[in-house]
Parts: C-alpha cells; structure tokens; sequence
C-alpha cells in the first residue's frame, strides 16, 4: 500500500470526529450555516465520483462492522459534512451488488449491499448506476443493486430492472427545484446486453441523451443533470471524445433554455479538469470517491487513482418562468481515500488538522483549474 503521513491519520480521526457530531438534519450543521440561495429559493447541489470497491474496500467495510455484516458509514463519513449540508447529493455507483457472502473485487465486481445503505447515511439522495461494469453480474446484478438502493431510499439513474422503468425519469426534489438526472456509459466491458432486456444500462448516444433531456424538460424538470460515465483511464485531460460530445450537449437548446444543465463525469480513474462550456459547467471527471489501491496501465501503484473531487453547484431560481437556473456559484472540493486507513479524507479540513497533504491538494486543484474554470469562476470551496 502506498504509505500516508501519519498526521493524514491524525487529521482523519478528527475529521470523523466532526462528522459523527452532525446534527440528524441533513441541511443543516453547527458553525455551517446553508448557503444564501436556499434563501431565495435556490438549492446546492453536491457530486461525488466512483464509489469502487475494490476487496480490500469490502475487508475494510467487514472489519469497520466487527467482523459481523459490512458497514461502509465510517469510510464514508469524511464527506457526510459536504454532503449532509446540500439540498441535493449524487453519487456514482459503479459497481453492481452480490448476495449472500458472494461479494468480489476487480475485476467482475460484486459488492455487499450494505454500500446503499452507507450511501443514504452520508446524505446521498441519488446515484447514477450506468458504467463499464453495470453487466458484470448480468441483469441479477443490477436488480439487486437497484433492489438495495431503493430500500435504503437512494434514488438512481442509468440502468434498470424494467422497460417501464428504463423509460422513466429520475427526478428528484432540490428546495423548489425539479431536477432530472440522467445517466449514461460508454460501455460494459463486453458484456452484452440482455437479449430480452435491451434498455438495461443506458448506453451514451448524443441523440439518446438530448431527446431524454427534451422529455424531461417536458415533464417539468426546472434543472437537467447529466452524468456520463467517460472518457480515457489514466488520463489526467479529458480526451477528445469528451470534449466534442460536451461541447455538442452544452449546445443544444430548446427556446430560451439549454436542454442539459449540468454535466458530472466518471470513469477515468483520476481528477480531471472543470469547464465552462457553452454557458454549462461540465466536469470531465471527478475520480474514485472510494477504490482500493490503484494500478495503472503500466501495473504500478499510482496515487491518483485515490484521489479525486466533489462539485458544488449553487443554483438559483429564475427571474421569470420558463427561463434558465443560473449557477450562482461553482466550487470543487478536493478529496483523498486514504487506503491505509480506509476512509475518504477532505484534504482542505486535513490541512487545517496539520496533516501534510499540500501537495495532494495542490495537484488536484491544478488539474481542475487546467482548461481555464477559474476564470470563469469556479473556487476552491471548503
């Protein structure tokens, strides 16, 4: 494993600490008050990228549960104070749930269904579920993840159990806002669809993902949120392919409003930049929110893969109906799993407990800010 500053151990417990002593309001937390749009009707929305688990994630979760179950809330609870405070939070499941014990790593991945339910404890209201390993475990493996999610009252988008289903909205309450989210995947590794269940995982196709936005607009979406599931592993910039489809959704519009709102990317394994495109922000990628140790492409342990962002976004409500929600305020926070001790660390609080992570930090923002989002406003937020 990649060693850790012992001070990062440090920062961590205090983290924790912090975390745990949350109010049970989710919107709200001492010394933290709500952002100034939720006072004119806006809201914040929160996104956070691949939760991966890996078998030493899902030893960790046994351990972290006495050796009795999985409990996934303690390696979450690092970002609970970001995400408990914001009217809407999204995660990106990308992995499908086993059963019974049959719970397996890289790279056919089975993970304990307890994830849902330390999903929901942290304060995610939704997760999209469209990624390159939706099929790993076929249809039954996407049932039971969807299965579990919804016991545990997490909302999901991008792949399905049903045809009706697969042809539904996910549309989720943010204060007085109406948001759709969508989510779509470049792939599933091979595995094919199910003969007889061809809308299984939402594949991405530009034409597919505009005409859904155009149906939720339709339906009554104030807000329409996109996650993809793209672009090349490994690759702190975002490839060609993501650049010109960004570039090709940001633009589409219907009257007086674009068709998609907000774009939240995964897959890549590592940080990738923010950019304003088109008047939309698009995030090329936002990294593992949880994975064990990561190799690269040559086979070596590399750090990025641990390392990666959350995006907060403060919308506010229109000046007249039927017009666009104006992103008010843009920010990136950055995070780092630290593998040794098996939790998600908010390196701007680890600094702040004196932990050694300027670096860590210093990295991540570069590559955020690399295609030129501080200019266009988006912060480093805390």
């Amino acid at each position: 494993m990649i060693a850790r500053s012992r001070q990062v151990a440090l920062a961590l417990t205090a983290l924790l600490a912090a975390g745990a002593a949350c109010q049970a309001d989710r919107h709200e937390s001492p010394g933290h008050p709500a952002p100034s749009a939720a006072d004119a009707r806006g809201f914040t929305l929160v996104a956070s990228g691949d939760v991966l688990p890996h078998s030493s994630i899902i030893d960790r979760a046994r351990f972290d549960a006495g050796g009795s179950g999985y409990d996934f809330r303690p390696m979450l609870a690092g970002a609970k104070p970001l995400v408990g405070r914001a009217d809407l939070a999204l995660c990106h499941m990308e992995t499908v749930y086993g059963a019974d014990g049959n719970y397996t790593g890289y790279p056919a991945f089975k993970s304990p269904p307890e994830v849902a339910a330390g999903l929901a404890a942290t304060g995610y209201d939704g997760c999209s579920t469209a990624s390159n390993h939706s099929l790993d475990d076929g249809a039954e493996g996407i049932r039971r993840t969807l299965d579990a999610l919804d016991r545990a009252g997490v909302r999901h988008a991008g792949s399905a159990r049903t045809e009706a289903e697969a042809r539904t909205v996910t549309v989720l309450r943010a204060g007085e806002a109406q948001v759709a989210h969508l989510a779509y995947t470049y792939g599933t590794n091979g595995y094919p669809l199910p003969a007889d269940q061809p809308w299984a995982v939402n594949l991405i196709d530009e034409a597919r993902i505009l005409a859904d936005a155009r149906t939720a607009r339709r339906a009554g979406a104030d807000v329409v949120v996109v996650s993809l599931h793209w672009g090349t592993e490994w690759q702190d910039e975002p490839d060609r392919q993501q650049v010109t489809l960004a570039r090709s959704l940001t633009a589409a519009r219907t009257g007086e409003r674009p068709d998609i709102d907000l774009i939240l990317g995964t897959h890549a394994h590592v940080p990738q930049a923010y950019e304003k495109v088109n008047g939309t922000w698009v995030i090329y990628g936002m990294g593992d929110q949880v994975a064990g140790q990561m190799f690269n492409h040559s086979g070596s342990p590399d750090p990025r893969g641990n390392q990666s962002t959350i995006g907060r976004f403060t919308f506010a409500p229109p000046a007249k109906a039927g017009a666009r929600w104006k992103v008010t305020k843009a920010e990136f926070v950055p995070q780092l799993f630290d593998i040794d001790a098996g939790r998600v660390v908010d390196l701007n609080q680890a600094l702040k407990q004196g932990a050694d992570v300027t670096a860590v930090r210093d990295r991540i923002r570069d590559v955020v800010f690399s295609r030129g989002a501080d200019k266009d406003g988006l912060v480093m937020g805390e």
